[in-house]
């Protein structure tokens, strides 16, 4: 199993955003589904501990999560969040930087910018430049400098149209198959789910209210 999550809960500002979450996540890919506000976005940064639970424990890959150094996890379980955050410059010196983080000398851009469905020729694109689009695959080369393990997806899509959206599932599909990296994707859309997905975590009001294989929860 690669995430085990046991009576997980979370309070931020007087709210109790997750309240005994149990929830098992495997490898391959997961999406977790639910309205606006269930705790879904809250529950993907408990993965990588860019928030630490109030109460309960989570294990990856049998180890308690808290046992591993925040910076190193992350190398491992990297997050790409739902509205892009690049730096200033180039896509280049963007991987270069994520490169560093992860101790490494060189990147390939070429190879990453290619994994993440984009040309060669944008890595001396100035980001700013960038469409919306193009931002998030930057994001998803970034991630993918790293050679995590786990890709945490946060809503990718949900700023695109339809086309760029289809784009992003077709990287991400591929990815799945080249790289064998699991996913854990957040959304709110039960058919990208479908699309994406294998095992299906539903959240409401910060509770699981269902988990297992997608054709069982979303039947």
């Amino acid at each position: 199993m690669l995430f085990e999550l046991r009576e997980v809960g979370l309070v931020r500002g007087g709210r109790r955003v997750l309240d005994s979450v149990d929830a098992e996540i495997p490898a391959g890919a997961t999406a977790i589904v639910g309205p606006s506000g269930a705790g879904k976005s809250t529950l993907l940064r408990l993965l990588n501990r860019l928030a630490d639970p109030d109460e309960g424990a989570i294990d990856f890959r049998g180890r308690p999560l808290d046992s591993y150094d925040p910076l190193a996890l992350r190398r491992e379980v990297s997050l790409v969040p739902q509205l892009p955050a690049l730096l200033e410059g180039t896509v280049e010196s963007n991987l270069e930087y994520a490169a560093g983080l992860a101790g490494k000398e060189e990147v390939d851009a070429g190879r990453c910018l290619g994994l993440a469905g984009l040309d060669p020729e944008f890595a001396g694109r100035d980001v700013s430049k960038l469409s919306v689009g193009e931002q998030q695959r930057a994001m998803l080369a970034r991630a993918l400098v790293q050679e995590p393990a786990v890709l945490l997806l946060d809503e990718p899509t949900a700023a695109l149209d339809r086309a760029a959206r289809d784009a992003i599932e077709a990287t991400l599909a591929r990815l799945r198959e080249e790289l064998e990296i699991s996913l854990v994707l957040v959304s709110h859309d039960p058919e990208q789910a479908r699309r994406l997905g294998e095992w299906v975590v539903r959240i409401e009001e910060g509770r699981v209210t269902d988990a297992g294989p997608l054709a069982e929860v979303l039947a």
